[in-house]
């Protein structure tokens, strides 16, 4: 069946021929550099290369005449939008497994459960992602025999909305073997039951794999299968490149996959999952852009905390809703800035996880340590920096250092946040504003599948810091709101930037690829809600359109 649905897919989906010197005219377009700055015009010739060779003015004419013509009709024409934190074949494996995402209750999870269970009998194991205690109002994490009672004849093994604690069954923690007697892991936590050492069915951090490692391992087709679907999401949101966070061997193998078959579509700016699969895809260094700047491995993606919602986040002082807790520290000191160093010796580019205002501090002191040793352009990136003791955000700009953020996490964790730390303690917590006056690089992602990969609802968090209630009136911190156009600018130019892109995309320029979305609306001159209902015409990669509203 999925490999029906995989033929079936790529007939669909692979790309049309490119066509030569394409004139691309009466359109509103908008372009921003780093800093913000909007560049306007009307019109854009494409080569056959699928490169801009000319931005034109309201009327200029082209340098030459065009083999084919497209009429914007006057719509606004912004750059591909650029996620520079994601997850793309965890997106693509979210939509062919369970989704608990939407639901609002144990008990609506647990139906859901049940009924893809039912509607599943072949499967093996039950694998799903998108639980979350905290929109449950359950107080505690789930149990495994909570979720016996709906799957009591297969293993089942569920993610965390954030990926950083499961969910097991009974058959699944037996077999992996975890028993009472099992110690939990350096950077993990077995959780138990009351009173007990008994495993009650959760695993946080670095226990996961404790499970994880037993699920069935999916085929290269399941493979192909997923990244086609995660490539459909981004560009149906207008996303046309992406930072891939944790690339396994199996994912570059299937992007590698896709690319000699031509159906690579999105641009792919990969960071290998640890130190011998850095080592095994680039040997000597990042590799150079591939399949004509669609796909690079840049660099390596560390763990150095766990995330707030699992109380793994690392902080400087106890949580306040679990004073016996710090949260998790992943690595140590010393083992950060060992893997820092061996990533640098060979130029490759390190993105840090830090989520606690303790890990975010701990990536900081090893920038500084390492920037006496290793000079030049490093672009060291802190992946999340959600949570920053205000002291140490100045220490951001010293050395040039990359906050790659996701807006709509501070939509999401708000009240969760709060609860952890208390309000006193959160005056450093997605601190937009000031990241970018300290002189650091700002660059927006989803965190997708955390996350919908969607910029737009990204852009109304940045500039409102409200829900989509509108909630809390006048946004919550709203010192740390930004502009509508260095929000634009951290999901295309800052964002091509932090991923070692510029000159290749992330602006509507001559020389960088014609990568570029078609809006209904401009997106500077929106309200919060008119961002969120923002509707995606065409996105275009190359020079090629690779997707088009069905309604447009």
């Amino acid at each position: 069946m999925i490999v029906r649905a995989l033929a079936a897919a790529l007939l669909l989906t692979l790309p049309a021929p490119v066509l030569a010197d394409i004139l691309v005219d009466n359109i509103d377009g908008i372009s921003a550099d780093r800093n913000g700055d909007i560049a306007r015009f009307s019109g854009m010739l494409i080569d056959d290369n699928g490169r801009i060779v000319q931005i034109l003015q309201r009327g200029e004419r082209p340098a030459e005449r065009p083999d084919y013509r497209v009429d914007g009709e006057g719509r606004t024409v912004i750059p591909g939008l650029i996620d520079a934190h994601a997850h793309v074949m965890e997106l693509g494996f979210a939509a062919l497994t369970l989704d608990l995402s939407d639901t609002r209750s144990l008990e609506e999870a647990q139906a859901k459960i049940a009924a893809y269970a039912a509607a599943n009998p072949d499967r093996p194991w039950i694998i799903g992602r998108g639980w979350n205690q905290e929109l449950w109002g359950l107080g505690r994490f789930p149990t495994a025999a909570e979720l016996d009672a709906v799957v009591p004849d297969r293993p089942v093994w569920l993610d965390r909305v954030d990926s950083h604690a499961g969910w097991a069954n009974t058959l699944a923690l037996k077999a992996a073997g975890i028993t009472a007697k099992t110690a939990d892991p350096a950077g993990g936590r077995i959780e138990r039951l009351p009173k007990s050492r008994q495993p009650a069915g959760v695993l946080v951090d670095a226990a996961r794999a404790l499970v994880a490692d037993h699920v069935p391992t999916p085929r290269p087709q399941d493979r192909d299968l997923a990244l086609q679907e995660a490539q459909q999401a981004l560009l149906r949101n207008g996303v046309t490149a992406v930072a891939d966070m944790g690339t396994s061997l199996e994912d570059w193998m299937t992007y590698r996959r896709a690319g000699d078959e031509g159906r690579l579509q999105v641009r792919i700016m990969s960071y290998a999952k640890g130190i011998p699969e850095m080592l095994m895809i680039g040997g000597s260094g990042p590799t150079p852009w591939l399949y004509e700047d669609r796909l690079r491995l840049n660099g390596i993606k560390l763990y150095l905390d766990g995330a707030l919602g699992s109380r793994g986040a690392s902080l400087k002082q106890p949580y306040a809703d679990a004073p016996d807790s710090e949260g998790l520290q992943l690595l140590n000191g010393t083992q950060l800035r060992n893997l820092m160093s061996r990533a640098a010796m060979n130029n490759f580019q390190v993105a840090v996880h830090a989520i606690g205002d303790a890990a975010n501090a701990e990536v900081l002191d090893a920038v500084d340590d390492l920037s006496q040793d290793f000079t030049g352009d490093r672009r060291w990136r802190i992946e999340h920096a959600q949570i920053v003791e205000p002291a140490d955000i100045p220490r951001f700009g010293q050395h040039g250092v990359i906050a790659s953020m996701q807006p709509v996490h501070q939509i999401s964790d708000r009240l969760m946040a709060e609860a952890r730390l208390g309000p006193e303690r959160l005056t450093g917590a997605y601190a937009w504003r000031s990241i970018l006056e300290a002189g650091a690089t700002l660059a927006f992602g989803s965190d997708a599948p955390v996350e919908a990969p969607d910029p737009f609802a990204g852009m109304a968090a940045a500039v409102s810091r409200e829900d989509a209630s509108g909630q809390p009136a006048g946004g919550w911190q709203p010192q740390e709101t930004i502009s509508r156009e260095q929000a634009l600018a951290a999901y295309t130019a800052e964002a091509a930037y932090a991923g070692f892109a510029e000159g290749h995309f992330g602006r509507l320029i001559p020389g960088e690829r014609a990568d570029f979305v078609i809006l209904d609306r401009n997106p500077l001159q929106a309200s919060p809600e008119e961002l969120r209902n923002a509707r995606v015409l065409e996105t275009w990669v190359g020079g090629r359109k690779l997707y088009e509203d069905p309604g447009n």
